[in-house]
């Protein structure tokens, strides 16, 4: 099945009557009634705006507060993706006689800025030379081999990227071209490509058509071919050219070996793709930033590679790994609906990122999402969000207005989709859940200007609160805490560090966290300290040693 729909029987009906100034605003744009789903209310407080609110809609990107919440609610803040690195064979006198092998879990962050810090471990442990292999074990996402979607006619670029379980710098090859110096080069060391260099350089004014090269992307052949050609000014500064050529695991082959050799290690073999051996030993796991700051990225600047990760990680970690599309899509409407951050609608998930004609969702589902988000977490939640003025794809919209700094929202664009959601806070202090979604022919202009007038509106009113929503978020976070009485809370393979007579020291679980781990206390007669949950005892194991390492060489693995 190519995407996963999921039906939800709709117990709440809203009888809002629709505001004046909401109306105008509808009637102006000139946008049909049945192209717009709109549901407004008080954190926490009444309904303002229910306006074809059941109706199906196309997303786009406001998708990803599904994929990042339901992300948060399984993994937690402070998750961080792992790559592990391990070794076969034996180290003597500074030679690795064997490979060096390495496991990708996915992590999308992973790039050329974390390698000075990987190639230091691998010093660390005294490692001079490599006789074997560099071994590159991307089992873990099972998606085929396809470099972009092919979305659109822009198959190249960086928001047609298409995830792999070894991703390194997003998929993305950056060439520069830097004609006053007469240089074109690769940003990162890569044998996996070539460039064919056809630029003429011409003594004119930087502007028009000087002022960019053209890039042509070959494919055909075993090494993929960027031709860099036409005519541009050599009075032109630097040109970065970002696209989709190659494979991240070759790019990330190629980059690491050359920062072994920067640092003196020299690899003797090659390339090899393969799962891991089970008698390799491992050496360390290389972390990536909290989830926090991923899932912020991904609102943010509507990173589509980033959520299609996020997407494939709930569905290993829910349903086992190899990941694929349909355990993500599953695993993200199940969190949802298990921790009742839905209430009812219709919810279709093809990637989880939006860049899809085939997702669904309407607006009354995706308010609940954004209703149970911020009563659940507050403003570390709704911080995720782009700011109006300040970051993300609102950074500019809002500028100089009563929104300014009072919205944070995440959009949704594609042909003939315009949508917007998130929170808009009044002067008073007052906090609106909003989403308004318009697919219509008539002009995504049109759709922008009804939402800011409805988002601009809503930010200048002077209506007290009635909801004391921080009270609220404090009493309704209580639901996530990470102590249980009852084993059945917790379900699946965990891994037991630690066992107390009294609750474990807030210094303690802080270590926990700063390794990089998610736990839960289960209380009976004793507390017990597991990490975890994993779904499965294979993703256990997995973990297991790293965990003995980092944590408590006694760790060992329980069924939940």
């Amino acid at each position: 099945m190519k995407h996963l729909i999921v039906y939800l029987i709709v117990t709440f009906c809203v009888h809002a009557t629709l505001p004046l100034k909401v109306q105008q605003e509808i009637n102006k744009s000139g946008i049909a009634t049945n192209e717009v789903g709109i549901y407004i209310k008080e954190v926490g407080g009444e309904v303002v705006v229910s306006y074809g609110a059941e109706k199906a809609m196309t997303p786009a990107s406001v998708i990803k507060v599904v994929t990042t919440y339901a992300s948060v609610l399984n993994l937690g803040f402070d998750y961080r993706w792992p790559t592990q690195f391990y070794t076969t064979g034996v180290l003597k006198n500074g030679t690795l006689y064997g490979d060096l092998a390495i496991k990708g879990f996915g992590d999308p962050t992973l790039s050329s800025d974390d390698l000075p810090k990987i190639v230091s471990e691998l010093s660390k442990r005294g490692i001079r030379k490599i006789a074997g292999n560099i071994l590159i074990d991307r089992s873990y996402f099972k998606v085929g081999n396809k470099d972009t979607s092919g979305f659109d006619e822009n198959i190249y670029s960086p928001y047609n990227a298409m995830p792999d379980a070894m991703m390194f710098n997003e998929r993305i090859s950056t060439i520069c071209v830097t004609p006053n110096k007469n240089s074109i080069t690769q940003e990162s060391v890569d044998y996996s490509y070539k460039i064919v260099n056809h630029l003429q350089r011409v003594n004119a004014p930087c502007e028009g058509r000087y002022s960019w090269p053209i890039v042509k992307i070959d494919k055909t052949e075993t090494v993929p071919s960027v031709l860099v050609y036409g005519k541009i000014s050599q009075r032109c500064g630097e040109r970065r050219i970002a696209q989709v050529i190659t494979k991240p695991y070759k790019s990330f082959y190629y980059a690491l070996k050359d920062a072994l050799a920067c640092e003196g290690i020299k690899v003797q073999g090659g390339l090899r793709l393969e799962k891991i051996p089970f008698t390799a030993h491992i050496l360390f796991t290389h972390y990536s930033q909290p989830l926090s700051e991923i899932i912020s990225t991904t609102a943010k600047d509507s990173n589509n590679l980033y959520a299609r990760h996020l997407l494939l990680l709930l569905g290993a970690k829910m349903y086992g790994a190899p990941a694929t599309l349909a355990k993500g899509r599953s695993a993200i409407a199940n969190i949802l609906k298990s921790k009742n951050a839905v209430q009812g609608g219709v919810l279709s998930i093809d990637n989880g990122s939006g860049l899809s004609r085939t997702s669904k969702l309407n607006a009354k589902l995706l308010s609940d999402v954004l209703e149970d988000a911020y009563l659940r977490y507050g403003e570390k939640w709704r911080d995720t969000l782009s700011i109006a003025g300040v970051d993300g794809t609102i950074k500019r919209r809002f500028g100089g207005t009563s929104a300014n700094k009072h919205a944070w929202m995440k959009t949704g664009t594609l042909k003939r989709v315009k949508n917007i959601a998130g929170y808009v806070e009044n002067r008073a202090g007052k906090l609106y859940n909003v989403v308004i979604l318009v697919n219509s022919n008539k002009g995504n202009w049109r759709a922008n200007q009804l939402q800011n007038e409805i988002i601009k509106w809503l930010a200048s009113g002077t209506s007290k609160p009635k909801a004391a929503r921080q009270h609220i978020a404090k009493k309704h976070a209580q639901k996530d805490t990470k102590t249980s009485s009852d084993q059945n809370s917790v379900q699946g393979y965990g891994i037991q560090i630690g066992s107390f007579s009294q609750p474990p020291k807030a210094d303690y679980l802080a270590k926990i966290k700063k390794a990089g781990y998610a736990y839960h206390i289960l209380h009976q007669s004793i507390y017990r300290v597991i990490v975890g949950p994993y779904s499965d005892e294979s993703s256990a194991k997995q973990a297991l040693n790293s965990i003995r390492q980092k944590l408590n060489r006694g760790a060992f693995i329980v069924k939940l």
